[in-house]
């Protein structure tokens, strides 16, 4: 598996699966833009990439997506191309329904859904143009299942796998790949991040991400997925992997199992 010369542009790339992401690709060889609110972060990370000769940083806040067509043109203009585009960039949700403000369902449906969609469509015009590209979305599983404490991330997400195969389909002729990939527990700060009912942080690590798959044994899994082009990808412990397939032929038991199933 090789990325030599390829140009990665990655959102959510200062943390997470998108920093594991950055330093696994840039250890194969492909060139980088990395993109995030952060930027001394997205410093941090690109100052430790393998060949950080090859890495741009480029601040890119997905809620304020008026602005994506002149951001893309600078993304273009780095390497004078861009060969897939990873939209890795994201916010999750700790609460229950009943106590979560419709402010929270907004801004993560603004910043998972509509900033998505918003920097896919600037960049569509030229792979178009390309007659070839790759758009990869970090989902997840509860892209696929719904489960406690995640409703309206489990929207946000679920909203994705609509718009991207919808685009797939209407894009086969012009040559552009979507990989849908939908990770399970990943060790990440995710779980600090969420916002809970109010809007505010949680910040507090859930014991299930904790125990979760390593990002950098994710970073791998989900390079593979790209460069096989598959069109939809679960990475994540046996359970969670085998709820999905629960869910599309035995949803009744799914839905019992769910309830009692550990989400935090």
């Amino acid at each position: 598996m090789s990325f030599k010369n390829k140009v990665f542009w990655i959102t959510g790339a200062s943390s997470g699966i998108g920093e594991a992401l950055a330093y696994e690709a840039s250890r194969q060889g492909a060139k980088l833009i990395l993109s995030s609110r952060n930027i001394t972060a997205l410093e941090k990370v690109k100052n430790a990439c393998a060949y950080k000769e090859n890495v741009r940083v480029l601040p890119l806040d997905l809620a304020d997506y008026k602005n994506f067509d002149t951001l893309t043109a600078k993304a273009i203009a780095f390497f004078g191309t861009i060969d897939i585009l990873v939209n890795n960039g994201g916010i999750s949700q700790r609460s229950l329904v009943k106590n979560t403000a419709i402010t929270v369902d907004e801004r993560i449906m603004q910043i998972n859904y509509l900033g998505t969609v918003a920097l896919t469509k600037a960049l569509l015009p030229y792979f178009m143009k390309n007659k070839k590209g790759q758009f990869v979305v970090t989902t997840s599983i509860v892209g696929k299942i719904g489960t406690p404490l995640r409703s309206s991330y489990a929207a946000s997400k679920h909203a994705l796998h609509g718009f991207f195969d919808s685009l797939r389909a209407e894009h086969h002729n012009d040559n552009i790949k979507v990989t849908l990939v939908c990770p399970g527990f990943v060790a990440t700060k995710v779980s600090i991040n969420a916002l809970v009912g109010d809007g505010t942080k949680q910040n507090t690590m859930d014991k299930a991400t904790e125990a979760g798959i390593q990002p950098d044994a994710f970073a791998q899994k989900m390079l593979k997925a790209i460069v096989s082009e598959k069109q939809e990808v679960y990475i994540g412990g046996a359970k969670e992997v085998f709820a999905v397939y629960l869910k599309r032929f035995f949803p009744k038991l799914l839905a019992r199992v769910i309830r009692k199933m550990a989400v935090t």
